[in-house]
């Protein structure tokens, strides 16, 4: 039992998802190419980073976590494993990760790791998760790094296709959490978290999410337009992000915000899941690709 609540510490649904992201960043950058060191370093690294990111993250979050339906039996509120043992085996994954980094990559990947971890640790989940509707825009810097961090590790520098793979996973997570904050209501309400939904209303979520996906779709295509991504990629991310659209607007007509804001969500892992591997797919089997605008002509 102890050794599944340090899993569950470590919030493993999240380090998968973004290990996803972590190899689309990696392949993108590396196009067709392969170094074992740096991959796994970058692979590994990140997600013991994440790893001790989330094990913070249970200890600052334990009175909040108690007041949360779907939190309340997490292994800390529950006392099954202490904060004293939490923030050590945060602190050893964090030096483990940081270190696998520092040893296999570089120093820009290391420091965009540690640009996500300080924005969740201190600035999201210490402050602006408890006192600004404006949390989940800061939170969303931090999930973005993933991919950014696997893009680095490969080219050592923060070029245009860093700073739109930035912006992309940055966008998606704003209708996202959204989504999850609207069918989690009550739960942020009971803890008094000032989430957007909570503080301004559905409705003004409704357009807030039809916003930032009609703003994610144009930065997804401008990868493939910009010729780091190939037609496969662009193909899938135009489909997926017209139909996350189509579902989104479906909310202005919806009598049940709840299911509505669940599809919203289900089809956002689905959308960032299928445009991560297609950056794999299409960088692997089309290596060196040219700006999709140019073969137009």
């Amino acid at each position: 039992m102890m050794i599944r609540d340090y899993v569950t510490i470590t919030k493993p649904g999240i380090i998968g998802g973004n290990v996803i992201s972590v190899l689309g960043g990696y392949f993108l950058a590396a196009q067709g190419q392969f170094d074992a060191l740096v991959f796994f370093s970058a692979l590994l690294g990140l997600a013991l980073v994440i790893a001790s990111g989330c094990a913070f993250n249970n200890v600052i979050d334990q009175d909040i976590d108690a007041l949360m339906e779907r939190t309340r039996n997490r292994p800390l509120v529950q006392g099954r494993v202490s904060e004293a043992a939490t923030l050590r085996f945060a602190t050893l994954l964090g030096l483990a990760g940081f270190g696998l980094l520092a040893l296999g990559t570089n120093l820009l990947t290391l420091g965009l790791a540690a640009f996500g971890f300080v924005i969740y640790v201190v600035a999201y989940s210490l402050y602006m998760k408890r006192n600004s509707e404006f949390g989940t825009l800061v939170g969303s810097l931090s999930g973005a790094v993933p991919p950014v961090v696997g893009y680095c590790a490969v080219t050592g520098s923060f070029d245009t296709g860093a700073l739109t793979l930035l912006i992309i996973f940055s966008l998606w997570q704003m209708p996202h959490s959204y989504a999850i904050a609207i069918f989690r209501m009550d739960d942020y309400r009971a803890a008094n978290i000032p989430v957007l939904p909570v503080v301004r209303g559905i409705g003004t979520a409704k357009h807030h999410i039809l916003g930032y996906i009609l703003a994610f779709i144009g930065a997804t295509l401008s990868l493939s337009l910009a010729g780091y991504a190939g037609p496969g990629y662009f193909v899938v991310a135009l489909v997926l992000g017209v139909y996350w659209l189509y579902i989104a607007a479906k909310g202005y007509r919806t009598t049940d915000n709840v299911r509505w804001a669940r599809q919203v969500f289900g089809i956002s892992i689905l959308t960032i899941t299928a445009l991560s591997v297609m950056m794999s797919l299409d960088a692997t089997l089309m290596p060196s690709s040219t700006p999709l605008w140019t073969s137009m002509y």
